[in-house]
């Protein structure tokens, strides 16, 4: 008997570039300033966004596509870019004129108006909405789960440390052999990044699932100004006698934040280059 055919997962990707502010016109500086910290301003300020559209469906048996790209591009074209693209979305977008114009805010409206079953209909053919992803600027993205009906957000970080990759109880030669280059007496250094993913519950007021400065002032303390241009193997008592790989290092922050930092803590994911990263997910 013939397998069933499996769904095929298809991701499009739209920019738009929008301007917005968080000021509510009825409050007092000081109530704006209260509600939005240090984001609150009546001026607006611009990001170059980036959305990624991911859909589900099986293959058309005539056409071998789940659907035609240049009709999942027009929709997106048409309900999202052309209403945001260039335009201040507090005045200019109906929908938001009473919505903080935050990123959570945004990926809410969005899902609301592309497919607000988490189904979209695409020349006649149904599809499923697996996921939307929103980026404002490279450190700062939101993810939407359709399957979990959670939102998450990313931010990013980055450190420089050194370390080297020893063994104890390990002759030179076997360490060597199982690290290479990697073992070298003197050390070596890597421009980190990590990427630690948060959920919660989003404020009515603010739109905010999490305050993004006191996140960072955390972040940073706990983490980044601790492993910033340090020696992982002499200045942290966490890796003394202990092998300070990449993994260690990712486990050890996902501990040092978890529970500690203003938002449920989903993940930590670690880059010790451009092609090589280590993750470590919260319990389900």
């Amino acid at each position: 008997m013939a397998a069933a055919a499996r769904p095929v997962y298809l991701t499009r990707r739209v920019m738009f570039s929008s301007g917005h502010r968080y000021w509510w016109k009825e409050l007092s500086a000081e109530e704006n300033r209260e509600l939005f910290g240090q984001f609150a301003s009546p001026y607006n300020h611009g990001h170059n966004y980036v959305l990624d559209v991911t859909v589900s469906g099986r293959q058309d048996p005539r056409t071998a596509m789940v659907v035609n790209i240049k009709t999942l591009d027009a929709m997106l074209q048409t309900l999202v870019v052309e209403r945001f693209d260039n335009k201040s979305i507090n005045d200019e977008v109906p929908e938001m004129e009473d919505v903080p114009p935050t990123l959570e805010s945004l990926i809410g409206h969005i899902r609301r108006t592309i497919a607000p079953t988490g189904w979209l209909t695409l020349d006649g053919k149904e599809v499923r909405l697996e996921a939307l992803r929103l980026e404002e600027h490279p450190q700062l993205w939101g993810d939407w789960k359709e399957e979990s009906m959670k939102l998450s957000l990313t931010r990013s970080y980055e450190f420089a440390a050194s370390h080297r990759l020893q063994v104890p109880g390990m002759t030179e030669e076997e360490n060597t052999a199982l690290f290479g280059k990697c073992n070298n007496p003197a050390g070596h250094g890597h421009n980190y990044v990590v990427e630690v993913t948060v959920t919660g519950h989003v404020n009515p007021k603010t739109g905010m699932m999490v305050d993004l400065a006191e996140l960072d002032n955390r972040i940073n303390d706990l983490v980044v100004d601790r492993y910033d241009h340090k020696n992982l193997d002499v200045d942290l008592p966490e890796f003394k006698g202990k092998v300070s790989t990449s993994e260690a290092l990712a486990v050890e922050i996902f501990g040092r934040l978890n529970g500690k930092i203003p938002a449920t803590l989903e993940a930590v994911r670690l880059f010790e280059t451009g092609r090589s990263s280590f993750e470590v997910r919260a319990d389900p």
